[in-house]
């Protein structure tokens, strides 16, 4: 079973709170200073001007499981002893990927080159934190669909270059995921470009009646 999905557009609202704890922030704790809170709206707001949310996702049936080994339906062998654990339940695998756009990363290097680097912070840290957000968003969009098959992904999801799950997966994450049409691309060095980008596997696990 393969079942492919684009998001050509991720409509989201900015994460304040998790791109605060990002910034070091901390409720209760941190005080700012009405222009210093008038200067973060602000940057966040311009950071969503410039985030293009972009995803993709792909259903992936598992045909055979050891503790060390996951085999996919298309033919991959998956070596991680994590992993296994993760979906010792799981019929399935769902991966995801999302991209911010390169809009907002050459935002970051302009306010990098005036100097400005407190404002290049907060474009970042919003960056960062809307594309992990739209894994969630796209998790929810798959946990409604999956319901009604009776099905669930897992509360935990890994990436590559996560504990033992090694980042040359990243390879054939980026490939089934076809991330090109979103317009990112993979260096030799598994890194993703725009560097606001991410994947992730979940786990499709079925619900007991």
């Amino acid at each position: 079973m393969r079942s492919s999905f684009f998001f050509d557009s991720i409509a989201l609202a900015a994460p304040k709170e998790a791109i605060f704890r990002r910034l070091g922030y901390r409720k209760g704790t941190t005080k700012l200073q009405p222009h210093e809170q008038d200067e973060m709206d602000r940057v966040i707001e311009e950071a969503l001007t410039l985030i293009h949310l972009r995803g993709a996702a792909v259903r992936l049936a598992i045909e055979e499981k050891t503790p060390s080994e996951t085999v996919l339906a298309n033919g991959e062998h998956l070596q991680s002893r994590s992993l296994g654990r993760m979906l010792r339940r799981s019929e399935e695998i769902l991966l995801m990927g999302a991209t911010a756009g390169q809009a907002v990363m050459e935002a970051i290097g302009d306010y990098s080159r005036q100097g400005r680097l407190n404002l290049g912070v907060i474009l970042d840290a919003t960056a960062s934190e809307t594309v992990d957000h739209a894994l969630d968003w796209m998790a929810a969009f798959f946990n409604q669909e999956l319901r009604r098959e009776n099905k669930l992904l897992t509360r935990r999801r890994v990436s590559a270059g996560y504990g033992d799950f090694l980042l040359e997966n990243q390879k054939w994450i980026f490939r089934v995921l076809e991330l090109d049409r979103l317009d990112v691309r993979l260096t030799e060095s598994c890194i993703l470009v725009p560097e606001k980008s991410v994947t992730a596997l979940a786990g499709i696990e079925r619900v007991s009646p």
